[in-house]
């Protein structure tokens, strides 16, 4: 395996990348760096943890650090698109220390968030700019993004974007940028419209799959527990008090609300994560337990993309997803960067057909075990050591509401009161009992990107 220096990184990269801990490339980094270094357009295929947000991100900063170039107010030279404003920050904070290495300026630009601190950093001049679609079109039409001058264009996670229904508005970002740049698209998946935009902007590509999009990542062990509807939440308790990090999934955005709010009034410090909570409640929440302060995330399929936390145990699909790439992509929040990492579906009687359908497609085997009640050995084999309860999170910031672009309403809400939870109301979660049990260790951690 070549390490970054034979790659042809620039050396105060190599020795950025050192200080942080990343002294050799994962496998799609290797394959891809050499032709992306070159200024060849590049398609990579990695399954979810695989490195591919430091796939682009050094060619990036390699060859803007190659070429320095003055900066112009409104234009930039590297445009990165994301579909989520959760994986536009993680990209971000990953380019953060190669950035100041280098003497580049980035800014990110997603919706959710006042226009006007973006608007200015544009004035200011950058180099790089990490968006989500929609809030950087509307910059295009105002007039304070230019993208005559951008050299280098990055799709990342592209399937997502064309699963949230983003294409028509990428199409449109990128017929505006010069038809001679570079271009990176990275993906778990190669469907869903993305050969549509392989066709039309990308030149002669490199392609580079490092591993079958059905294939789960192999240091994941898969379980499916059988249980009826009256004992999963006390299965979902046990699991969520175990030690560790945990991520569960619900299918609604009130389900993770409520899941969030039973498991909090359980003792299990608890955050939610969905697309009803504004910004900065989303960023609270998620550096919540990015630092310990919450050891379990309830969320949608939103953290299912870009969702970057060292240290994650486990995975609970408290609702199997519907399709078998969601499965993937939401599992793929544990196992990360060569760890171990272990899933867990609940399943009702009602639910066995389509998890059979779901485990089959995404080539997964799971170990099944049917409960006659809320309690079975097995649940220490899957999350080993004592079940401590701590009480709920408490979140001292109050939850901001969510600021609108010009010209919509921005309706006052009422006061909330929080528990780590986002907010209150919700049912569309299974039932359980508030008990108060004892304390829990907190853990520490970095959100990260890799």
């Amino acid at each position: 395996m070549p390490t970054f220096a034979d790659l042809g990184l620039p050396e105060a990269v190599v020795t950025t990348l050192a200080a942080n801990g990343i002294e050799s490339p994962f496998p799609i980094q290797a394959a891809t760096l050499p032709d992306s270094l070159a200024g060849r357009d590049v398609l990579g295929r990695g399954k979810t943890g695989s490195g591919k947000t430091y796939a682009f991100l050094l060619p990036v900063v390699g060859r803007l650090t190659a070429n320095p170039k003055s900066r112009r107010s409104g234009a930039f030279r590297a445009l990165i698109l994301a579909p989520t404003r959760e994986l536009a920050t993680q990209i971000d904070a990953s380019l953060a220390p190669l950035a100041k290495a280098t003497g580049l300026k980035s800014v990110t630009i997603f919706g959710g968030v006042g226009a006007q601190p973006q608007i200015q950093k544009l004035r200011d001049g950058v180099d790089i700019v990490i968006a989500c679609p929609g809030r950087l079109e509307d910059h295009v039409k105002s007039g304070h993004a230019d993208l005559s001058g951008v050299e280098i264009t990055v799709l990342d996670e592209a399937d997502h974007m064309a699963d949230l229904g983003f294409l028509p508005p990428v199409k449109r970002l990128l017929d505006r940028t010069p038809r001679d740049g570079q271009r990176l698209l990275f993906s778990a998946t190669l469907d869903n419209g993305i050969d549509v935009l392989v066709q039309r902007y990308l030149h002669d590509p490199v392609v580079h799959s490092v591993d079958s999009e059905q294939s789960p990542v192999s240091a994941m062990v898969h379980h499916v527990l059988h249980v009826d509807h009256d004992a999963r939440f006390e299965v979902l308790a046990d699991l969520a008090a175990s030690p560790g990090r945990t991520i569960v999934f619900a299918r609604t955005k009130y389900g993770a609300k409520g899941l969030a709010r039973k498991l909090n009034s359980r003792g299990v410090p608890a955050v939610e994560l969905h697309g009803n909570l504004s910004q900065n409640a989303r960023t609270r929440n998620l550096g919540a337990f990015s630092d310990g302060a919450a050891t379990v995330l309830v969320a949608t399929d939103i953290a299912a993309r870009g969702i970057h936390v060292d240290d994650v145990n486990l995975v609970v699909h408290a609702d199997p997803p519907v399709e078998h790439k969601a499965y993937l992509h939401r599992s793929g929040r544990t196992a990360r960067a060569g760890s171990e990492g272990t899933v867990v579906t609940l399943m009702l009687d009602s639910q066995v057909s389509d998890v059979r359908v779901l485990t089959r497609k995404a080539g997964v085997k799971p170990t099944v075990t049917k409960f006659a009640g809320a309690s079975h050995p097995v649940l220490q084999e899957i999350a080993p050591g004592e079940r401590t309860f701590s009480g709920p999170i408490v979140l001292e910031t109050p939850e901001a509401p969510a600021q609108r672009p010009a010209g919509q309403s921005n309706r006052r809400r009422k006061p909330q009161r929080h528990s780590g939870s986002g907010g209150s109301g919700g049912s569309g979660s299974p039932g359980g009992n508030a008990n108060g049990r004892r304390g829990r260790p907190r853990r520490s951690g970095a959100a990260t990107s890799r």
